[in-house]
């Protein structure tokens, strides 16, 4: 059976280059090639990880690829979404999905058009404790569900995340979509209201917002709150977190994601470390 081929648009966003170590581990698949608007970047990660640097994104898609996988700065999302769609080729791409709801919805045009796929990487969907959450959920365990506080905390990013202008927002744009979607799919409903207070507190010289405070009601009057943040200091041990305490009619059940970890101490290393276990 051939393998399938699949190539990586941009190595702007830091996903990229766990992608990149994925497809080389993966003995169905060929990492098909690399395209980047920066190319010194673009060459560099092509030799690391063993593939073709492509000099310009067309010749990346109309090189027989089956699938690309997008992790440009988020404004370009729908810009290299189409350009594959227009080769026939699926896109998974990194979220948001896109920077704006015209964007987003011209994205899910142009790839229904074409009849291919078009993916948003939420990973969490595949987090065992909260694929065990939402069958528990299901199941009824908890009743009714009325309400959920949430977190998704991370590092502060810099780069191109704090630039509004590429990325369409901070903490709140890129540490919100994974908690909406995960409540979206483990309960079925839908968003109907949202309050949101944004502000940056943690890196007081942000461009951006780092911190927010969201509010949220789903349909049957779910309430929700939700804190994005890129509050984590540089040594913490990870990168941050996806936590949810929910509560229905006859109960409750807390989630920590990620929480799959034995605290290493090592005189050799600067800081506390966490060893992970589980899924990857």
């Amino acid at each position: 059976m051939s393998k399938v081929r699949i190539g990586i648009i941009s190595f702007a966003h830091m996903h990229a280059y766990s992608y990149a170590q994925c497809l080389n581990t993966l003995a169905e698949i060929e990492f098909a090639g690399v395209w980047d608007a920066d190319a010194k970047r673009g060459r560099t990660a092509a030799k690391d990880y063993d593939t073709t640097f492509f000099k310009s994104l067309n010749a990346l898609v109309e090189n027989d690829l089956d699938a690309v996988i997008v992790c440009s700065e988020n404004v370009y999302h729908r810009e290299h979404t189409e350009a594959a769609a227009a080769a026939g080729v699926w896109v998974l791409c990194e979220k948001p999905l896109a920077t704006t709801v015209a964007d987003a919805k011209a994205m899910i045009a142009a790839c229904h058009r074409a009849k291919v796929g078009l993916g948003t990487a939420f990973p969490c969907r595949y987090a065992d404790r909260l694929v065990e959450l939402r069958e528990r959920v299901a199941r009824g365990e908890i009743g009714a569900p009325l309400a959920a506080a949430c977190t998704n905390n991370g590092q502060y990013p810099g780069g191109w995340f704090v630039d509004e202008r590429l990325s369409g927002g901070g903490a709140v744009m890129d540490h919100t979509v994974h908690v909406a979607d995960v409540m979206r799919w483990i309960t079925g409903k839908e968003f109907t209201r949202v309050y949101c207070d944004k502000a940056s507190k943690i890196q007081p010289d942000s461009p951006t917002d780092d911190i927010g405070s969201l509010h949220m009601e789903m349909d049957d009057g779910l309430k929700m709150t939700h804190v994005a943040s890129w509050n984590r200091p540089a040594a913490f041990p990870t990168w941050g977190d996806v936590t949810i305490d929910l509560t229905g009619t006859r109960g409750s059940l807390f989630v920590d994601a990620f929480s799959e970890k034995v605290d290493v101490y090592d005189n050799r290393a600067t800081r506390a470390q966490w060893a992970p276990f589980g899924s990857n």
